[in-house]
C-alpha cells in the first residue's frame, strides 16, 4: 500500500470504519494539487466540478459585494473540504472565488469521480451527508450569531473555535467574515473590557 497522504487518510478513518481497500480506491481517485499563495482554485463565473481537501495551508472563499469588497464567506485550513456546493450541484456558474491564503497543498475529488466513488462505496456518501449535516450547523449558527450578537460576542466566539486564524488570515478578512469594518473590529481587539 502506498500510503502518499496519511492526514487524510486518518481523516477519513475518523469519519467511517473504511477498509484498506476502500482507503486505496478513494485516494486513487484524488488528484494532488500544490498551489502558491494568491492561487485561485476557482473563480466567478466558472463552474465548480470538484471538491477539495486541504492537507497543508489555507484557502478563503468569498463573492465580491457590490461595491466590489471581498465579502468572506469561509476559511478552510488543514482537514476541512472547500467548493461551491451551488455549482457543483447546480451545474450553474459560481458567484464565488477560491483563493490560497498560504502555499496550500490539496487533494482534489473531480464531479464525475465523486459520483462514481459514491456508488461504489456507500460509506463515502453517509461521509458527505454527515460533513453535509455540521456544515449547516456550523452556517446556521453563523447566521443567528450575525442577527443576535453584537460585534464583540461575534469576535470572542471566533477567536474561540478558530484561535489559529488570528495568526494566519489578515485582520480585513477576519473583519468581512464577521460583517463588520477592519476600524470596529480594531477597536474590539483594542478593547480589553
Amino acid at each position: 500500500m502506498d500510503n502518499n497522504f496519511p492526514s487524510f487518510r486518518d481523516y477519513l478513518l475518523k469519519c467511517n470504519d473504511f477498509t484498506e481497500q476502500e482507503l486505496d480506491e478513494i485516494e486513487s481517485k484524488m488528484r494532488f494539487v500544490r498551489g502558491t499563495k494568491k492561487l485561485f482554485l476557482l473563480q466567478a463565473g466558472e463552474i465548480c466540478n470538484f471538491e477539495a481537501f486541504i492537507l497543508k495551508g489555507l484557502a478563503l472563499s468569498y463573492f465580491l459585494g457590490e461595491d466590489g469588497t471581498k465579502v468572506v464567506l469561509s476559511f478552510a485550513t488543514e482537514n476541512w473540504w472547500v467548493a461551491d456546493m451551488d455549482s457543483l450541484h447546480n451545474a450553474k456558474e459560481s458567484r464565488m472565488f477560491i483563493e490560497f491564503l498560504e502555499d496550500t497543498e490539496i487533494l482534489v475529488l473531480d464531479a464525475k469521480v465523486r459520483v462514481e466513488l459514491l456508488m461504489k462505496i456507500p460509506k463515502l456518501e453517509r461521509m458527505f451527508r454527515l460533513l453535509v449535516e455540521r456544515h449547516l450547523i456550523n452556517y446556521q449558527q453563523r447566521i443567528f450569531g450575525s442577527i443576535a450578537l453584537s460585534g464583540k460576542e461575534k469576535y470572542e466566539i471566533f477567536k474561540a473555535k478558530y484561535p489559529d486564524r488570528l495568526q494566519r488570515v489578515p485582520q480585513h478578512l477576519i473583519a468581512s467574515y464577521l460583517g463588520m469594518t477592519p476600524e470596529f473590529l480594531s477597536r474590539i481587539r483594542k478593547d480589553k473590557r
